[in-house]
């Protein structure tokens, strides 16, 4: 009987020890910071009206288009400067042998300068304070802040400087969702390289909203690729914005 008691008593053990043992280790190295999608997808044109081989083709037809007309909303006047507000984030992934890890930066400032009717003339830079960054757990914050990462004590933040754009509207209208592609300039721990941000762009509720990604690697930028015995990691990095932007 006794003999039982220690078997129990030491099986408990092993589950309380291994279920802490696994916690620790999702702790340190799974995800915990969720990418939100900040620009609403535009409802799908119900053309189930339109009856095909008939007279009533064209009105059923231009009465979808008003319908899509009137869903994408009025024409707005977004020229001049547009500022990023304080609900804009940045994240940058990194894909390892046990998860993909979100790292979240929520201190973002910048502008973005419109001109709608000559896209040559428009103008767009971002700054981050990467000592912002946030993966939910800052142990992992910490490792990748020292020197051979982002060296976040010397170089505590990165910057993007628009060059040119493709895909912007020469008329806007709320509500409606344009794919953007935007070539810039982009700087980390000191480092300048060339990048292309592609994604998507609207005007909704008088904001101005920015979803783009690029996808660059460690030796971009100067940085190790923080391979451990535990896990591998791949040397791309994701680059994710999430951008709302006033007048």
């Amino acid at each position: 009987m006794k003999n039982k008691k220690i078997a129990i008593l030491a099986a408990v053990i092993v589950i309380v020890i291994g279920g802490t043992l696994y916690y620790a280790y999702d702790r340190l190295t799974g995800n915990h910071v969720e990418i939100e999608s900040i620009i609403a997808e535009a409802p799908a044109v119900d053309n189930s009206g339109v009856v095909s081989g008939n007279t009533g083709d064209t009105a059923n037809t231009e009465q979808s288009e008003d319908n899509a007309a009137e869903t994408s909303g009025d024409a707005v006047d977004v020229d001049g400067t547009w500022t990023i507000g304080t609900d804009s984030k940045v994240y940058f992934s990194v894909t390892t042998s046990r998860d993909t890890v979100n790292y979240e930066i929520d201190k973002v400032t910048g502008s973005w300068e419109l001109n709608a009717a000559d896209p040559a003339q428009t103008k767009a830079e971002g700054t981050v304070d990467v000592t912002s960054m946030d993966s939910g757990n800052s142990q992992r914050d910490k490792h990748i802040s020292e020197a051979e990462y982002l060296d976040t004590a010397q170089f505590p933040n990165a910057s993007f400087k628009a060059t040119s754009f493709d895909g912007l509207p020469t008329a806007w209208k709320s509500g409606e969702v344009h794919d953007v592609s935007i070539t810039g300039e982009l700087t980390v721990k000191g480092i300048t390289k060339e990048v292309v941000f592609t994604g998507q762009t609207s005007y909704d509720q008088e904001a101005l909203k920015l979803e783009a990604s690029t996808v660059v690697t460690f030796g971009d930028f100067g940085m190790k690729n923080p391979h451990t015995v535990v896990m591998d990691t791949e040397n791309n990095l994701t680059v994710e914005l999430r951008l709302l932007l006033s007048k």
